[in-house]
């Protein structure tokens, strides 16, 4: 894979997901997550919060996107670049089978998994990683490149 330049400075933040969303994304299969107010696009670091959404085990969507797969929590586990954030207009079919009515759909691209996870504490909202996070994430993606 050839080197993805990235912007200098201020460029990323981190999103908390639950599982097993979080590993939904990962997969490939999750291009949207889902919030209550629109986010900026650009650079994510993917966290796997603490918490599991245990009903959601039960969806046939969730369950065939992530059977035989480890749900890490606490952890970075992926960066990836948000391309749009919109809702789908009132009435209109989904954009996909993960969008939820009336929420914000983050359109996730360039979703890169990381080889191992890094024990990181996320919270609500968009957060800034600290620097020495930032580090630990890029040093096992070469391909990314501030």
């Amino acid at each position: 894979m050839s080197a993805m330049p990235l912007p200098e400075g201020d460029w990323i933040r981190g999103i908390t997901i639950k599982q097993p969303y979080a590993t939904a994304i990962l997969t490939g299969a999750k291009t949207i997550e889902n919030r209550p107010r629109p986010w900026r696009t650009g650079w994510v670091l993917l966290h796997a919060g603490q918490q599991t959404d245990r009903p959601a085990l039960r969806q046939p969507l969730v369950a065939r996107t992530i059977r035989g797969r480890e749900l890490l929590t606490g952890a970075v586990l992926g960066v990836a670049r948000i391309t749009d954030c919109h809702q789908d207009p009132h009435g209109s079919p989904p954009c996909t089978d993960w969008a939820l009515p009336g929420a914000w759909h983050l359109v996730l691209a360039d979703v890169h998994p990381l080889p191992l996870p890094i024990p990181a504490r996320g919270q609500l909202g968009p957060w800034k990683p600290t620097p020495e996070l930032l580090e630990q994430v890029l040093r096992q993606l070469p391909e990314l490149s501030p």
